[in-house]
């Protein structure tokens, strides 16, 4: 069964259509990218998904539920998680502040035990060490890490991420991948991510879908995608080469 599916989404801005008729399925467990140019609609895709913007029409659904309409608590307390391609931490929490609000936004627990949560969380993304710094200290990176953890705590089966790449060097994008492939196998966590670090992608997409002036133009294997020509001509370039992160 899909975990989500998107039937239909268009969405428009006066006269400009930010989103027209997109489909888009996720199984449980599986890893989707959506690639494509600045302005393809992938954000306001993402957007549509977890409710910060009502579609003009189509349908949102989690576990065959429809949620078209409703609000993001909800959709969250469904399953459903999200990073942002700008981070949006607490700057004047903690790093273990931080994530323990994302424990509770899923879960009617008391502060000792949101502690413990959000604890555990931080095991798992490799930021116990800095749990009691604040976020100011942090390093760009090391801050996007802690707005995974806290989507993480929310207790999401599946988990969208905008760019969490952009601004990182390749070391921490290699921490990175290794992060999420980790957590994706030992939670069975569905993941949807938009990313323009293609050795990124290619390195942990199973199927890839292609935005371009709001439109689906292309859907497939890394290996389809990378040889597509409408992707080709559209995004990657005519002398594309796959290198690698």
């Amino acid at each position: 069964m899909n975990v989500l599916e998107a039937r239909g989404i268009s969405k428009r801005y006066g006269g400009l259509a930010a989103l027209s008729d997109i489909d888009l399925t996720v199984a449980k467990g599986q890893f989707v990218a959506i690639i494509g140019p600045n302005g393809a609609g992938k954000s306001t895709l993402l957007n549509v998904l977890t409710g910060l913007v009502m579609p003009d029409g189509g349908q949102v659904l989690l576990d065959g539920r429809v949620m078209t309409r409703a609000a993001t608590y909800k959709r969250i307390r469904a399953g459903l998680g999200r990073t942002f391609q700008h981070g949006r931490t607490f700057a004047r929490l903690t790093v273990l502040e931080n994530v323990m609000i994302g424990a509770a936004i899923r879960r009617d627990l008391g502060e000792a035990a949101l502690r413990d949560a959000a604890m555990a969380i931080l095991e798992q993304t490799g930021l116990v060490a800095e749990a009691n710094a604040a976020i100011g200290s942090l390093s760009y990176g090391r801050r996007r890490m802690v707005e995974l953890a806290r989507a993480l705590a929310c207790g999401p089966r599946i988990l969208l991420l905008d760019e969490p790449a952009a601004g990182l060097n390749s070391g921490e994008v290699d921490q990175l991948v290794d992060r999420l492939s980790d957590l994706r196998a030992k939670r069975e966590l569905a993941v949807v991510l938009i990313e323009h670090n293609m050795g990124m992608v290619m390195r942990l997409a199973e199927r890839i879908f292609v935005l371009n002036f709001g439109c689906n133009i292309a859907e497939g294997t890394p290996s389809e995608i990378q040889t597509n020509p409408a992707v080709l001509s559209a995004y990657l370039g005519e002398g594309y080469v796959h290198a690698g992160v």
